[in-house]
């Protein structure tokens, strides 16, 4: 028998870090905050000097963090906090902080999930339609349920009920996710007509969905209600530092 999880996110926990080992952290150019690198936002410099997004921290060069989000972002930039910040990071290095970084940001973020749940799809790591869900949900085969936010609520709440059941968590709360994009952007992330639930079968594959989400919805700065961290990954040892704000290669 299955002991059941009362985590929200469905997915299964990676095995413990050994004792010693820390979690790779970075710190936020603009808050001082640190946090883990699929929490915060790579910002990459370009060869010229233009600051852009750089959601999947790859872009060679140097780079900085973002983890607050996009309300304080935008004031940060009407306000030359950013630009000080970038300047006082960089020593002064030339750079250019476009006006619509924030649009930028969100739409290479949203991209990001969306391309994520693409390949995912075409991996077979996820289940589409009502009824397969369901059964997948009843079969304990699902690791992450989640729907589109215009959903409504009479759907997420019966596949909700099917998810508890198959993971023997009745009582326990356990709900799926409330993405935040629409049924039209999820059907054209996925090549469907008229998606509203998906079902993720696969528990490495949650976990990557759940890292780009959990990006989006920071930025965004609503709730990811639906998404937990794993509780059990070491924390860093006392002696531990936490990587600097900026960083000299995109990995």
């Amino acid at each position: 028998m299955r002991n059941p999880r009362n985590d929200t996110l469905g997915a299964e926990r990676p095995k413990a870090r050994p004792a010693g080992e820390t979690l790779p952290e970075r710190k936020c150019v603009l808050s001082g905050s640190h946090g883990g690198r699929d929490e915060l936002l790579r910002l990459a410099i370009s060869p010229d000097g233009l600051v852009l997004p750089d959601p999947l921290a790859r872009a060679p060069g140097r780079g900085a963090w973002l983890g607050v989000a996009r309300a304080d972002l935008e004031k940060a930039i009407a306000n030359g906090k950013l630009k000080g910040a970038m300047a006082r990071a960089f020593k002064g290095a030339p750079l250019t902080i476009p006006d619509d970084l924030a649009v930028r940001i969100e739409t290479a973020l949203r991209r990001t999930l969306t391309d994520r749940l693409g390949i995912e799809l075409r991996a077979g790591n996820i289940l589409l339609g009502t009824e397969k869900i369901a059964q997948g949900c009843r079969a304990g085969a699902v690791r992450l349920l989640a729907h589109a936010n215009d959903a409504g609520s009479d759907g997420p709440n019966k596949l909700a009920q099917a998810w508890r059941v198959g993971e023997e968590a009745e009582g326990s709360g356990l709900k799926g996710t409330i993405l935040p994009l629409d049924r039209a952007a999820l059907s054209v992330a996925l090549g469907r007509d008229n998606v509203v639930h998906l079902g993720v079968t696969d528990a490495a594959a949650a976990e990557r969905i759940a890292g780009h989400l959990r990006r989006l919805t920071r930025f965004l700065g609503v709730g990811n209600e639906g998404l937990v961290e794993a509780d059990s990954a070491a924390p860093p040892s006392d002696g531990a530092a936490a990587n600097d704000d900026i960083d000299t290669k995109g990995e």
